[in-house]
């Protein structure tokens, strides 16, 4: 039977999505207890990437016998898959795998706006996904983060080039959130005990609009960024144009309009919950992330 109770013995942590934004970022991030850390991925390329000390599994991960391996011997699954059409099938094959080889927990990334129905339909899919996860017997943590700065890069090249920020974000409230916040807050979910049975919404400290964002890009940059409001439609003709997928575009202007209506406009005190520091905020992602966005490079 499942329990809330932790091992003495090493943990083996298995983390899926582990090439990804915040998968890589979990298997980078110190525990305050000594784990097996252990990959999935199918990209073989990508995994040479990732630390030495960590397990690989790669292969298809649609593929049974993949996703056996990789659950084989593991206490704890970090659930993490990229937005793409086939993530609720594989998110459902590992709480199915996870289930049958014994895991005692399971850490769903999930994200803020979750639910049945949702007309962004990555909300919807994360919901569907959660309910299995319910379903499954599994005790279980459920992460919510809000709106990842690292976002932002998809905005880099017009910062860049442009010195301009444009978005269909309207007036909008954001509580944008490290990616980093979320990843410390994964590891802790993951290895501590207590949190099973909670469900956390992951925000940065404030809630900012895009002029306020693109202020504080000015401020880091040390050069004037102007946001620019672009309508829904607009924004998706140009994420098509430059070569998003149409339904890829349009889920994007839906997160925008959600956002609009005040979806992510709440800040939590969670990330303090699972890691015992505040969020980081914008200023501090934009300082380290300076030069992507266009920051001149230092002398030396």
């Amino acid at each position: 039977m499942n329990t809330d109770t932790l091992s003495t013995r090493i943990q083996t942590v298995l983390v899926t999505g582990a090439t990804g934004t915040i998968g890589s970022a979990v298997l980078r991030e110190p525990t305050a207890r000594p784990v097996r850390l252990r990959a999935l991925t199918r990209d073989h390329h990508r995994a040479a990437g990732l630390p030495q000390s960590v397990d690989r599994v790669v292969g298809e991960p649609t593929d049974p016998a993949v996703l056996r391996r990789a659950v084989a011997g593991v206490d704890t699954v970090f659930l993490a898959c990229g937005n793409n059409a086939g993530q609720v099938a594989f998110e459902l094959a590992v709480i199915d795998a996870a289930a049958a080889a014994g895991v005692r927990r399971i850490v769903k990334l999930s994200a803020q706006g979750a639910r049945p129905g949702s007309p962004v339909a990555f909300w919807d899919w994360h919901a569907r996904i959660e309910e299995h996860l319910a379903a499954s017997g599994i005790p279980a943590v459920v992460l919510r983060p809000s709106f990842l700065m690292s976002n932002l890069f998809a905005a880099a090249e017009h910062i860049r080039s442009l010195n301009a920020l444009i978005a269909p974000a309207g007036n909008a409230m954001i509580t944008m959130v490290d990616p980093a916040d979320v990843a410390a807050a994964a590891a802790a979910a993951l290895t501590e005990p207590g949190h099973v049975g909670h469900t956390f919404t992951l925000t940065g400290p404030a809630a900012l609009d895009y002029q306020q964002v693109a202020a504080v890009l000015s401020a880091v940059l040390g050069r004037p960024i102007n946001y620019v409001c672009v309508p829904g439609e607009a924004a998706r003709s140009a994420m098509v144009d430059a070569g998003l997928p149409p339904f890829v575009a349009e889920q994007i202007a839906e997160v925008f309009a959600a956002q609009r209506a005040g979806a992510q406009q709440v800040t939590t005190s969670a990330v303090r919950m699972l890691t015992g520091r505040d969020a980081r905020p914008l200023r501090s992602f934009a300082a380290q992330h300076a030069q992507f966005f266009g920051a001149p490079v230092a002398a030396g």
